[in-house]
């Protein structure tokens, strides 16, 4: 909350709300800013030197807060003590599902990766037996932290995640074991474990600490097996009705000899611009070559058809290693995450990946194929600005961040012929592991919302 904003909620509210009110706000800073200093906490909110006391006297015994240092050997007393949160207090789990692989991330309380693990599911898996995989892998992961008990949950899948019941609606192109997995989680664990579409999820990375940090309006379309949007509006995700905003890859454009259906989107967006597409574009363009001497050395089968808002996986991609691992700017960090090795790089990598960077590369040579690209691409891009007006949209996925400028850019140029409307287009940075990182921070902010918030005279904080 904003400081002045916090002061005239003060203003309005009973005694203890408004203690409330003042706790969330130092807990927010100290979040943002990292440790300070019970004159520094005075400064930035506003607050008087006994209300501070009495806040940071709360907190500790809340067990959120801690002494972490001193502020320097001139100053002494309490207000060179430095308080800062105390990361342990809980623990959060991200989960990033793709069609034949499931990758698990164990935060602390600040959003900090300690561990990450990634499992394959064999396309041939039975879903009880994807289900065991994965919670395995839950398991390794928490145990590589020195987790106790996650506190929140949260799971990015593709499909439509039915707002009403918080499930994944049934559909021919979902894997069977993802609603499974939910459902096994929320049993063994008994804690909260959220739901969101993936792409959703690479949103709120993006806008946390990717390309969108500095706009409260803008689209996310992720690039990567099929196509899928993510919708920002106002600093809010906008999920729709049924839980399909954003569902770009059944839009309807010209060139692609068909029309998509209620049952798939072969005929819509997607058979432009998902990755079978784009591979079939690059071979047009002599691409796959360039790639293949580049020593990536990946098959480029066709992939599965892309679901709502999916980022679908073909079996083509099962062992191939990812790129764009780092964490985003400002996120969460996968510093500590010692258990991760080559061995257990991400799975489900789109096979126009390696194509779109080896034409970024080749400059001159790859142009043609880039801009041909980015033409089908901002056939979507103009419609999605034409109804929302969102002022900015974001490249995602792996093939949206593996493109970076060179094909922003060109997306950009294409739009301007085809839309009045002034529309920033800007090559995502988070990468291909945006949904994982987006569901650490959904965790992480449910956990805040409810420690944050229990907070008071007689509150007792969850362990």
């Amino acid at each position: 909350m904003h400081p002045p904003r916090a002061a005239a909620a003060r203003r309005t509210a009973s005694p203890a709300t408004a203690r409330l009110i003042n706790d969330r706000l130092a807990l927010q800073l100290l979040q943002s800013e990292g440790p300070l200093t019970a004159g520094q906490l005075k400064s930035l909110t506003g607050l008087s030197r006994p209300t501070v006391a009495d806040l940071v006297e709360r907190l500790q015994q809340a067990g959120l807060i801690a002494v972490v240092g001193e502020s320097g050997a001139q100053r002494r007393g309490p207000n060179a003590r430095l308080y800062g949160i105390v990361a342990d207090r809980a623990h959060l789990v991200g989960l990033d599902l793709r069609t034949h692989s499931v990758t698990v991330a164990v935060a602390d309380l600040l959003g900090r990766v300690r561990a990450e693990h990634t499992v394959p599911i064999g396309p041939e898996a039975a879903p009880d037996t994807a289900v065991t995989t994965a919670l395995a892998a839950v398991d390794t992961a928490l145990a590589a932290a020195g987790a106790h008990p996650p506190h929140t949950i949260a799971v990015g899948a593709p499909g439509l995640v039915d707002p009403a019941t918080g499930r994944l609606g049934a559909a021919d192109w979902m894997s069977p074991w993802h609603d499974g997995l939910v459902g096994a989680l929320r049993a063994r664990t008994g804690v909260p474990v959220l739901l969101e579409n993936e792409v959703n999820l690479a949103a709120i990375a993006e806008q946390r600490g990717g390309a969108a940090r500095d706009r409260d309006t803008f689209v996310l379309l992720w690039l990567g097996h099929g196509t899928g949007a993510a919708v920002v509006l106002d600093g809010r995700l906008r999920r729709g009705a049924s839980g399909g905003t954003g569902e770009i890859g059944f839009l309807p454009v010209p060139g692609t000899g068909a029309l998509p259906s209620a049952t798939g989107c072969d005929g819509g967006f997607h058979a432009l611009a998902g990755s079978a597409a784009i591979c079939a574009l690059a071979a047009e363009h002599g691409v796959p070559s360039a790639a293949v001497a580049e020593g990536r050395d990946r098959p480029s089968g066709e992939d599965e058809a892309a679901g709502p808002n999916g980022v679908r996986s073909g079996a083509s991609g099962a062992n191939w290693p990812s790129s764009d691992t780092e964490a985003a700017p400002g996120g969460p960090s996968a510093e500590a995450a010692p258990d991760r090795s080559s061995a257990e790089a991400p799975t489900d990598v789109p096979p126009a990946e390696s194509l779109v960077r080896a034409a970024v590369a080749a400059g001159d040579a790859g142009a043609a194929f880039l801009d041909a690209l980015a033409a089908r691409i901002a056939l979507g891009v103009a419609a999605v600005c034409a109804v929302l007006d969102p002022g900015c949209v974001v490249l995602g996925g792996e093939i949206g961040c593996g493109g970076g400028a060179e094909l922003a850019d060109r997306v950009a140029a294409h739009l301007a012929r085809l839309s009045p409307l002034r529309t920033d287009v800007r090559a995502g940075t988070v990468g291909g592991r945006a949904v994982l990182l987006g569901a650490v921070l959904a965790a992480r902010d449910a956990a805040q919302n409810e420690l944050f918030g229990a907070v008071g005279p007689g509150a007792s904080a969850r362990a």
